[in-house]
């Protein structure tokens, strides 16, 4: 059931060009519970400058999201006891860019009050956001 991620119910093999990341909805079909996260689809990284120059060598690679199952450690410990196959994994929104990322995530886990029940696996919200960077309508 987990082979690929999903959105809008299609198969989801690859992300769009634009893409930066995606805000995603992991459920248990066991039991109904589930989580609400974000992916970044490339990591940034440096290397040490070249010999005689200041400025660090930055570069992007490609994230783990085809494999990714979330952050949370109680999701962790479940997929360990009942196996990858009973969890549906669903992107719930595309984002341009990684502070859109940030906002989207906290609005649906505040919208869907995951601190306040036991039906999800989020244990926090963490989320530090500009204006700047918010969608617009």
């Amino acid at each position: 059931m987990s082979k690929f991620w999903t959105y809008k119910g299609k198969p989801v093999k690859e992300l769009p060009e634009w893409c930066a990341g995606f805000v995603y909805e992991i459920t248990n079909t066991h039991n109904g519970k589930k989580y609400i996260g974000k992916k970044l689809s490339k990591f940034k990284r440096s290397r040490r400058p070249l010999k005689g120059r200041v400025n660090k060598r930055r570069y992007t690679i490609p994230s783990d999201w085809q494999d990714y199952f979330g952050s949370s450690n109680a999701l962790l410990e479940d997929i360990d006891k009942i196996g990858k196959e009973k969890f549906k994994r669903e992107i719930l929104f595309y984002c341009k860019n990684r502070g859109e990322c940030n906002y989207i995530e906290a609005r649906e886990q505040f919208a869907r009050k995951v601190l306040e029940t036991d039906k999800y696996y989020n244990g926090h919200i963490r989320v530090r956001v500009h204006k700047q960077v918010l969608p617009k309508d």
